[in-house]
């Protein structure tokens, strides 16, 4: 390997470490509690802003053009024929619910091509504008990158509709060469499934061709490259394209150990290779103990191992106040001896995160809700984005100038940013508070949406242009909603916690004294484990004497 290939490599993995930190969970529609396909996604990275994107839907002339971006950098690809007809996308989903998520492997780095022109983020809004089912968004996918080359690392994609839910892993086939060897392979609607940036189809049924799909030469590619030389039926697009290595297992298939350990009775079983001491992976897709509804699924997005042998909040890194945050970068060295950070499913560098709901039982209009929020899932509030609005709501968007550095009062990404970063370093003290305002928020919002839905239906039957206006300005008003509460909470926790101590209160309300003033506050101090071992570090420098 040259020395500018070993640099180009290096720099690769410390990108997918560091910057490649997604998580998808997904649901089939017999796993759930109301017969809704589930798919979530945190878009993990340093330098994302959260915000909602739209596509609108369009006619287009024949022979026009669209330009190509990367969606991380915004870097200019080229160029690509418009479809004839496309479809209207909000966010991950489209007019006609299906959801296009994805996770970032990376895999064996002299597999990228720096000339092709689909990166993974064009893939799928291109795909969403261009697709009415999963399958049929496998198909874009897999055309686009045969015709004008694929320029990301390995990926895991999570393709949904009401119907259907689909993995499909994919990997260039290095500098020069177009194209990409993939499979896709679809979860069994009674069973959940999780991918986290390692590749997670092992051997895969070369004669189901309804569900498994796959390119001619993902086998042949591999034996011509020397990743693999048994029989056909052992192949494993795993362990060929993305060879599994500490941080493949321990940040990565840790986190779906995580929702499986939630969800089926097996995370005992599966911890061992978690922990290093087995090297059998787990399934990629296995039914759970008991169904689950879309709440369920937000909550497992704010996971951080809590209860289990990972729990970040139980040890000396999380501070005074159990924080189960960690600053990057994920691993560190002491003394020329390397540590590490775990990585949750939550995690505070999230742009946005969202849980898709699709149902095949309403008309699409209707069906399809993506639940939204900026920031760490954690610390947002998942509002109901419906799949046929025509419009992001404007504090989703780059209100008043706001970006990644450029701060606004009107931006549900800085709102929430904001107030997150004042729960973290007294996360124990503060967390009920954020809680209280998310889940009534949450609550409040799940109670209205058969109330608002029988409305969009009625609606739709006689216009469905007005129940699209109607879905579009409900979804506006939610988001808004959403982070004036928000602000408000803001203003409560810096009154209530300010300068490291706790303002009393009582029914509901900051006390006050006979008199009317402020009463005393609660000097809350360190919590006595920590003094403990403050006193073990300090010796007797502050002993009083």
């Amino acid at each position: 390997m040259t020395k500018k290939l070993l640099l180009s490599s290096l720099f690769i993995v410390a990108i997918w470490i560091e910057g490649f930190a997604c998580t998808n969970l997904i649901v089939g529609k017999k796993a759930s509690t109301d017969g809704s396909t589930i798919v979530s996604y945190s878009a993990d990275s340093y330098g994302l802003f959260g915000e909602l994107y739209h596509y609108p839907a369009g006619i287009h002339a024949k022979g026009t053009l669209i330009d190509i971006h990367e969606w991380d950098t915004g870097k200019y690809l080229g160029q690509i024929e418009q479809a004839k007809q496309t479809y209207n996308v909000i966010g991950n989903i489209n007019e006609f619910q299906v959801t296009i998520a994805e996770t970032t492997f990376g895999g064996r780095p002299e597999l990228s091509d720096s000339t092709g022109i689909m990166d993974y983020g064009s893939l799928i809004y291109v795909a969403l504008q261009r697709s009415r089912t999963a399958k049929e968004a496998i198909k874009v996918m897999t055309d686009l990158v045969r015709e004008y080359g694929y320029y990301s690392s390995g990926e895991s994609f999570t393709i949904a509709d009401p119907d259907e839910v689909w993995i499909m892993e994919m990997i260039g086939k290095g500098p020069g060469v177009r194209g990409a060897v993939w499979v896709a392979v679809r979860i069994p609607d009674d069973c959940i499934s999780a991918h986290a940036n390692q590749a997670r189809i092992h051997q895969f049924n070369l004669n189901d061709k309804e569900n498994c799909i796959y390119s001619p030469d993902v086998i042949s590619f591999a034996r011509e490259k020397g990743y693999f030389s048994g029989v056909n039926k052992d192949f494993s697009f795993a362990n060929a394209y993305a060879p599994l290595d500490f941080g493949a297992r321990r940040y990565c298939e840790a986190r779906v150990w995580s929702y499986y350990n939630m969800f089926t009775s097996s995370g005992e079983e599966f911890l061992p290779y978690i922990l290093g001491e087995t090297d059998t992976p787990m399934p990629l897709y296995m039914k759970p103990k008991q169904k689950i509804s879309v709440r369920e699924v937000q909550n497992a997005m704010r996971d951080h191992y809590e209860g289990t042998a990972l729990d970040l909040s139980k040890d000396f890194g999380a501070g005074p106040f159990q924080t189960p945050y960690r600053l990057s970068p994920l691993s560190f060295k002491v003394d020329e001896v390397e540590y590490f950070n775990e990585r949750p499913i939550s995690t505070q560098q999230s742009g946005f995160v969202f849980v898709s709901q699709m149902r095949d039982f309403l008309p699409d209009a209707v069906g399809g809700v993506l639940w939204f929020g900026t920031d760490d899932a954690n610390m947002t509030v998942f509002t109901p984005v419906y799949c046929s609005t025509t419009q992001s709501p404007q504090c989703y968007t780059r209100v008043d100038g706001a970006d990644y550095i450029t701060f606004s009062w009107q931006s549900a990404f800085w709102i929430y940013n904001w107030v997150a970063n004042m729960v973290y370093p007294r996360y124990n003290l503060m967390i009920d508070d954020v809680r209280t305002v998310q889940n009534g928020l949450e609550n409040q919002y799940f109670e209205a949406q058969p109330g608002i839905e029988e409305v969009a239906v009625k609606l739709h039957k006689t216009n469905p242009v007005e129940a699209v206006k109607f879905l579009t300005n409900y979804t506006g008003m939610m988001a808004q909603n959403a982070v004036d509460s928000w602000k408000k909470l803001g203003e409560f926790i810096i009154v209530k916690y300010n300068d490291g101590v706790v303002k009393k209160m009582k029914n509901g309300q900051f006390e006050r004294n006979d008199i009317g003033q402020p009463a005393g506050v609660v000097r809350h101090g360190y919590p006595a484990a920590f003094l403990e071992e403050y006193v073990k570090q300090t010796g007797d420098r502050y002993k009083v004497k």
